[in-house]
């Protein structure tokens, strides 16, 4: 019987892998890799429900349109809380997997990676993968507690709100592996716990903008998570596309995407 070929083996002799050492079985490994870390998933999927629970049922019967009660048929604040938490679960899910790397290249994981035909690129989009896997469990997480709390809305505001939100973490994904490659391993965590805190706030995901002070306002309109909480939530508020939102989420993304294939290279040429 033929043995199974190693995940990172070549597909010819004296040639790269097919796909740069993208495959099936690197990307399973990956994935399950970012579900069994019950501590990351408690704190990208239950933290913001939790949130949503606590600050979204108060609201529940306050609606949007105050002449479209919520007993009518109106939707209620708490939509708007529950979009928003979404997006704060994702971004917290994207960012772990991709500041996973950080506790790899301390156990030498990076090393070893050198020593196989992987490519950078097919590395980190295993990577990207693998945070969307997560980033996906905390909207939909997210999402099923907003339904046990009453929202209601049109199904379209529902697919459109969630994919924004669910896709748009990609730029966490790349701010994730930037301080991986950037920060001890020992210190990601506590370097991008508060940071991540911080970008919510000022974004507008844990208090709408407009009620902030008109220089909070003008900082807040910078942060990554304004652009993609502005943009998930426009759907349900009935927006005409925002495209500075939309420029901010990618300037943000090239940003963070750069630095972290500078800190790649960097950390690379290292090992």
């Amino acid at each position: 019987m033929n043995a199974a070929p190693a995940p990172f083996a070549p597909s010819t002799e004296g040639q790269g892998p097919s796909l740069g050492g993208f495959n099936r079985t690197l990307l399973s490994i990956e994935i399950k890799r970012r579900l069994r870390n019950r501590r990351t998933l408690f704190f990208t999927i239950a933290f913001p429900v939790m949130m949503l629970i606590a600050v979204g049922s108060q609201y529940r019967d306050t609606p949007i349109d105050p002449r479209l009660p919520v007993s009518s048929g109106g939707t209620s604040v708490t939509a708007f809380i529950m979009i928003n938490m979404a997006v704060y679960g994702a971004m917290l899910a994207s960012t772990s997997a991709g500041g996973a790397v950080a506790i790899e290249r301390a156990q030498g994981w990076s090393r070893q990676l050198r020593l196989t035909p992987l490519t950078p690129a097919a590395n980190i989009a295993v990577k990207v993968i693998g945070g969307l896997a997560a980033g996906l469990l905390a909207v939909l997480g997210t999402f099923a507690a907003g339904i046990f709390l009453g929202v209601r809305m049109e199904l379209h505001i529902w697919i459109l709100a969630g994919l924004t939100a669910w896709l748009g973490s990609l730029v966490f994904t790349a701010l994730g592996l930037f301080a991986g490659y950037l920060v001890p391993s020992e210190n990601v965590m506590q370097f991008m716990g508060p940071a991540l805190a911080f970008l919510a706030y000022f974004g507008g995901l844990f208090q709408p903008l407009k009620t902030m002070t008109p220089a909070l306002q003008r900082i807040g309109v910078w942060t990554p998570t304004y652009g993609l909480g502005d943009i998930a939530r426009a759907p349900l508020a009935g927006d005409a596309f925002n495209w500075a939102a939309a420029g901010n989420v990618l300037l943000w993304l090239i940003l963070f995407g750069a630095g972290a294939a500078l800190a790649f290279r960097r950390d690379t040429q290292r090992v």
